[in-house]
């Protein structure tokens, strides 16, 4: 129930949504004859859609989020497991083209792959099942191996979880399937933005990991102001900032983490 009301919620909470939404509102009330109300919705739907896709504010809403974790240091001089999680492959298309397509977030996968060849003696755990609620497609667990095989990762190293549908279920179901023991060391490669909510729920089910982001979508540097990347850029970036502050929240609230904004240390609560 969970994932089926966070789908629904976010379908109307994201900044395109919100935009149509007021348009709506606009149209009708203009309709009615209620011309103030038109009017601050026509506005209300404008400045969402510049302050989204023509600033920074998506940079700076990622920022906080993809600092909060860095690549170890110094790494690891052994490492018994790689954790990917997934939503780095285009699951419809891949599934209807048997294919292993990347998308925006396909660095997850290039770096298992070079993690692979670095760790030889690593299990990788690729952890994603079809999470989308609204669009068939196959889960990344599904797809990964076919990607893997071709860059030269051996089949009998992978660990298939393909039953999670989001992030609380990459942890329980992963953490079920390999049964980590104290002193062993496991890799959680996710795109940075998504790491403190990853690792906040890692902790929770008891299976602790050191993180490897990758995937940044911004330089770290951006400034309040008018975007220095393209308009398309700039709203997925604010879209994806707004969606897992969000998650950050709901997570906390539902009791799937123990800190709101989980960092490199624990929660002592």
């Amino acid at each position: 129930m969970f994932h089926l009301v966070s789908a629904i919620g976010w379908l109307f909470l994201q900044p395109l949504s919100l935009v149509a939404i007021m348009i709506a509102v606009s149209l009708l009330t203009a309709f009615l004859g209620w011309r103030r109300l038109s009017l601050a919705a026509s506005g209300l739907s404008l400045l969402v859609l510049v302050l989204s896709a023509w600033t920074t504010l998506g940079a700076l809403v990622l920022g906080p989020l993809e600092d909060r974790f860095h690549k170890p240091e110094p790494v690891p001089d052994r490492v018994d497991g790689i954790v990917v999680l997934g939503g780095g492959l285009e699951g419809s298309i891949n599934m209807a083209r048997g294919g292993y397509e990347l998308n925006a977030s396909g660095d997850r996968f290039v770096e298992v792959a070079i993690l692979a060849r670095r760790f030889p003696q690593a299990r990788i755990l690729i952890s994603g099942g079809q999470g989308a609620v609204f669009l068939a497609g196959e889960g990344d667990a599904d797809t990964a191996p076919r990607l893997l095989s071709a860059l030269g990762v051996a089949a009998e190293r992978l660990v298939l979880e393909n039953r999670s549908r989001d992030t609380f279920e990459n942890a329980v179901f992963s953490r079920e399937l390999v049964e980590p023991v104290a002193g062993e060391t496991w890799l959680l490669v996710t795109s940075a933005f998504h790491m403190p909510r990853a690792v906040g729920v890692f902790r929770k089910a008891g299976f602790p990991v050191t993180p490897w982001p990758v995937d940044y979508k911004t330089a770290g540097n951006e400034k309040p102001g008018l975007a220095e990347d393209n308009a398309l850029d700039s709203l997925r970036n604010t879209t994806l900032g707004i969606r897992e502050w969000i998650g950050l929240v709901a997570y906390r609230m539902a009791g799937r983490t123990d800190a709101l904004f989980p960092g490199p240390k624990p929660s002592s609560r």
